[in-house]
């Protein structure tokens, strides 16, 4: 769909995001570890799976919905992790919770969080399951809370511009009854229409727009949160304050592990009134990256600034292949925008003027992932690994990641683009593939991760800067924190002391086992 002026475009996940599968059927035995089915279920852990009984299910029965037959189960156990696509298209689930529970208000999801933490139960949290890094996936069963039911825009403050939303909402929903009110968050990942604001909330999220108006966590004025024992705590509420840490970012992005958020209070502004766009060529990747640099450093801020290297220039933006290709859209405040793509075109002044027509074609085409469902079916490894760096480290994470990824046997392509940026650095993004045989894709799949995730951090960049850790990353995240790693833990056991809440997550320890994987 094209966008008309002044509105962003709702858009489908990246292309880590891939094809719509089938409801798993009963999976059969897997023919290489590490998941154990047996008869209905696989696990990731040297535990065993948290089963429920009888009792209690009859007790989750009566505070809300819940479901427990395997089609049900095996279908919201699940997120867009490539890797599970691979399994699912082979009938297999990587894990299947015991029961899946559907509360409709926050009294309801405490009631459940109190039940199992009773009864050592864990929760998996999950909205619209659009992550790609297996972060709703319930590694030792148990529970699944789907969160989906508690959706609806709460109350919208005009005049401070402030939207109460409850956590299962969808992206079009809440944009829906804004622009009612003139209003937008302006939040648009690609994964819009099938992730909530939870989901956004929880796993720090970013948007396609994200220069303009930030990511999630600087939306966020407060949270209402659900913690293991059921009680029920809010945080943040104020345009500033000096109250002690700020609480809101203790939840921001902690994936399901130290409580379920339910209501989250965000910022508005005004929807756009003007629009404009311009693209720009540049002989070397270098050269883009310092020119999107002078932008940022110089105040401006255009709510989209992208960088594509070479071959993905020539893959999806008509290069030769030996451009690389920016992309430019602002929107808001006509004075604003004007200021500001006049500060982008004297940053790109030694590149060549490509004109607005690139935009419109990537704002039409970007949804299209045809080609990568067709290659998932085919056996293809396909997958991104985004991360952010400050802007003296980029080139020199530009150069070593794809080379490591290559040096990996069966991989076929590493490209690379610059998609969200800040005064300090920016978020690259690196697509890869690989056409391994049949029966080592896993190992490939593992392969591909280790050799790319630790070229960046011995490059300097983060872990990630907006898919969040889940299970996919969870073995990297001791390298990456260091020490800091036992304040989080500290934090968890405080919090949840039984380590119910999403456990095998985040690269935290927990009572029920190690994490087998991979």
């Amino acid at each position: 769909m094209t966008a008309a002026a002044g509105q962003p475009v709702h858009t489908e996940p990246e292309v880590a995001i891939l094809p719509t599968l089938p409801t798993l059927p009963t999976p059969p035995t897997p023919p290489t570890p590490p998941i154990e089915l047996t008869g209905t279920e696989a696990h990731f852990s040297d535990a065993s799976m948290v089963t429920i009984d009888d009792a209690t299910l009859h007790q989750l029965s009566a505070i809300c919905s819940t479901a427990t037959t395997l089609a049900e189960r095996a279908e919201v156990s699940r997120d867009w992790w490539p890797l599970t696509m691979h399994w699912a298209l082979a009938g297999q689930a990587p894990a299947v919770a015991a029961a899946v529970v559907r509360p409709e208000s926050t009294e309801q999801v405490a009631a459940v969080l109190a039940l199992c933490n009773e009864h050592r139960i864990p929760v998996t949290a999950a909205g619209g399951r659009s992550g790609v890094c297996g972060a709703s996936v319930p590694v030792f069963g148990g529970v699944l809370l789907d969160l989906t039911a508690l959706a609806g825009v709460v109350a919208v403050d005009a005049v401070s511009g402030i939207v109460e939303v409850l956590a299962g909402t969808f992206g079009p929903d809440l944009e829906a009854v804004l622009a009612g009110h003139g209003l937008s968050v302006g939040h648009f990942p690609q994964s819009f229409d099938i992730a909530t604001v939870g989901g956004w909330v929880a796993c720090r999220g970013a948007g396609q727009y994200s220069t303009r108006y930030g990511k999630i966590e600087t939306m966020v004025v407060g949270l209402e949160v659900v913690l293991a024992d059921g009680s029920v705590v809010r945080t943040g509420g104020a345009p500033a304050a000096a109250v002690g840490p700020d609480l809101n970012q203790l939840f921001l992005g902690s994936e399901g592990t130290l409580g379920v958020i339910t209501r989250v209070w965000l910022r508005t502004h005004p929807r756009p009134s003007t629009e404009r766009r311009a693209a720009y060529a540049f002989s070397s990747f270098a050269g883009g990256i310092e020119a999107c640099r002078q932008v940022l450093q110089r105040g401006a801020t255009p709510a989209v600034l992208r960088l594509y290297d070479a071959a993905e220039s020539k893959r999806g933006q008509d290069g030769d292949g030996t451009q690389c290709i920016v992309l430019v859209l602002d929107e808001g405040d006509q004075l604003i925008v004007d200021a500001t793509m006049s500060i982008v075109a004297a940053a790109c002044v030694d590149a060549v003027d490509l004109g607005p027509d690139l935009v419109e074609r990537w704002l039409h085409h970007r949804n299209d992932t045809s080609a990568l469902q067709a290659l998932v079916r085919k056996g293809f490894v396909v997958d991104t690994l985004e991360i952010a760096a400050p802007w003296s480290a980029l080139d020199h994470v530009f150069q070593t990641v794809p080379a490591a990824l290559l040096a990996v046997p069966h991989a076929r392509a590493a490209t690379c683009h610059l998609s969200h940026s800040y005064p300090d650095g920016a978020c690259l993004y690196f697509t890869f593939a690989a056409t391994p045989p049949a029966d080592q894709i896993e190992a490939t799949y593992v392969a591909l991760w280790d050799a790319g995730q630790q070229a960046v951090l011995a490059s300097g960049g983060n872990l990630s800067h907006h898919h969040g850790v889940g299970l996919n990353r969870h073995r990297f995240v001791a390298q990456a924190l260091g020490p800091a790693l036992g304040v989080l833990q500290t934090v968890k056991d405080a919090l949840d002391p039984n380590g119910i809440l999403n456990p095998g997550k985040l690269g935290l320890a927990s009572p029920l086992g190690d994490v087998a994987w991979p």
